[in-house]
């Protein structure tokens, strides 16, 4: 019998953001949705670890949270900390390639898909963009439309412009 992976969680609420973060002994996992209940950190573990059990530990969260409220605080622009990431190679070849986007600055959908090497993957790219299951620490929400204009994002457009204005990034609606 396999044993069980433990993924240590906890809600994050600081000065309006509140969404359940997780992380395994290898790295940070999982950043949910803006005021989604537990039940999507749930469901996207029986997804992703075959033999996954869920723990509520802040303390083990501690140094995710603090660069977290860093972050939100305008004083860090780049997280530290290791990820462990659960995806296909090409999702993972794109949530690395966004990792390198530079804080307060954008790119559109086509752009990522030509620095990954293929520039006829952007609605691909696009989808594994919405399987990021690291958003604001991965940032996913510095992708744009080709003329600046916000599109989809996972938790939601105003989760997106949110971000977008913590970082100072104009856009169009």
């Amino acid at each position: 019998m396999k044993q069980n992976e433990l993924i240590y969680y906890t809600l994050f609420n600081y000065k309006g953001w509140s969404m359940y973060i997780a992380a395994t002994e290898k790295g940070l996992c999982y950043v949910g949705s803006q005021n989604e209940p537990i039940d999507e950190l749930e469901k996207w573990v029986q997804k992703k670890f075959k033999h996954g059990k869920l723990i509520g530990n802040n303390e083990q969260l501690t140094p995710y949270i603090q660069e977290l409220m860093d972050y939100i605080d305008g004083k860090i622009k780049d997280f530290t900390y290791a990820f462990d990431l659960k995806g296909t190679d090409f999702q993972k070849k794109v949530w690395q390639q966004l990792c390198t986007i530079p804080y307060g600055e954008t790119v559109c959908y086509s752009d990522v898909a030509k620095k990954i090497g293929n520039p006829k993957a952007v609605r691909a790219v696009g989808t594994a963009i919405g399987a990021n299951p690291i958003a604001v620490i991965i940032p996913c929400h510095r992708v744009l439309g080709k003329d600046g204009s916000l599109t989809g994002y996972s938790g939601g457009l105003p989760i997106k412009e949110k971000l977008l204005q913590l970082e100072g990034i104009p856009y169009k609606k």
